[in-house]
């Protein structure tokens, strides 16, 4: 039998927190025509005429809050996560990230270093969008084809709406609630321009966001970022039992003046903290590590913003990270993978 061994992908992270390693991994990040899909010369022109001479100093002083004494959150807890899932497989398990320094590259280098002949690609994502889960697959299988051109790779598709992953989560947001204050619970992901949904949409027809397409069943729905978050906040609801006008969607971050996702994270802490909700939690679950976006752009300025409009309580709802459930599903899913054949 041939040898296998795992790879687990996250997104990224700079070297430091200071300004010129962060504009060094926004340029790489951003010039990636997979999450700024315009043409080269139009993507040129916003992130290296304008991006990388305005940005890269405030993102800086924004890692700098949430940077930890072994580096970046992202890469210590991706580690930490590689380290606990390597105890529960006989299978090497290697880590490498989209972005920076740690490289698809190195990983499946590390890898067929062992002897390892076939492997099972992770995308660290639950859900499939462009800019995550496809540029990793895109990358990964370029790479194997100008380096590793006798190395098999198969990989995880978008867990999403496995009910095992959906347990976990609910189990362990069920867990956290139980220390915290809240009458209201917020599922935040990450945003995307709407047209990514759009290009995405395989049927070429069925994405219209219209607040009906994403119920409507439809084999677009398979690389869908948007029917695809909703799904989880539907699925961890009804897990947990939430009442209907307890909890709601919405999704962070946006670049540029195109349209992106609805509604605001931002504008959505602002609603309800006007609306009398005086205690509200927040999930985000389109990440399995805390990030510069959970860390800092929700747990510091989503609670700044809910108490400036008269919010009380807000508190984050920590991601997987290592949980222990967490850790023995993906352990489970790569002994699972190992005793099939691995496909051509």
């Amino acid at each position: 039998m041939n040898k296998k061994g795992v790879l687990l992908v996250n997104l990224g992270s700079p070297e430091s927190p200071e300004p010129k390693d962060v504009k060094k991994y926004l340029g790489e990040f951003l010039m990636d025509e997979r999450v700024i899909d315009v043409p080269l010369w139009a993507r040129t022109l916003l992130v290296k005429g304008i991006v990388l001479n305005t940005r890269p100093k405030a993102s800086a002083a924004a890692y700098k809050k949430i940077w930890w004494e072994d580096g970046s959150p992202l890469i210590v807890l991706s580690e930490q996560l590689q380290e606990k899932v390597q105890e529960y497989t006989e299978f090497p398990v290697a880590l490498a990230m989209r972005y920076g320094s740690m490289t698809i590259k190195k990983g499946l280098q590390e890898l067929v270093d062992k002897g390892v002949e076939e492997v099972f690609l992770i995308p660290l994502y639950p859900q499939f969008a462009m800019a995550t889960t496809e540029t990793i697959l895109v990358l990964a299988e370029d790479i194997r084809k100008e380096s590793f051109p006798d190395l098999k790779i198969d990989s995880l598709p978008a867990f999403y709406n496995n009910p095992e992953y959906i347990s976990v989560l609910a189990n362990a947001i069920k867990d956290d609630l139980k220390h915290k204050k809240h009458d209201y619970l917020l599922f935040s992901y990450h945003g995307v321009p709407e047209r990514h949904i759009r290009k995405s949409d395989i049927t070429k027809s069925h994405c219209t966001i219209d607040g009906s397409c994403c119920k409507t069943p439809s084999p677009a729905h398979e690389f869908c970022y948007r029917h695809q978050c909703l799904e989880v906040t539907r699925l961890v609801a009804e897990e947990l039992k939430l009442e209907k006008d307890t909890y709601s969607t919405s999704f962070q971050s946006r670049l540029g003046f195109d349209q992106w996702l609805l509604p605001y994270t931002d504008r959505t802490i602002e609603r309800l903290g006007k609306s009398g909700v005086e205690n509200m939690a927040i999930v985000t679950p389109a990440f399995v590590s805390d990030c510069l976006e959970t860390l800092e752009e929700i747990a510091m300025e989503g609670e700044e913003l809910f108490q400036e409009v008269g919010g009380k309580e807000f508190s984050t709802i920590p991601c997987l990270n290592t949980n222990k459930d967490w850790v023995a599903l993906l352990a489970q899913w790569i002994n699972e993978w190992a005793l099939a054949p691995i496909k051509a």
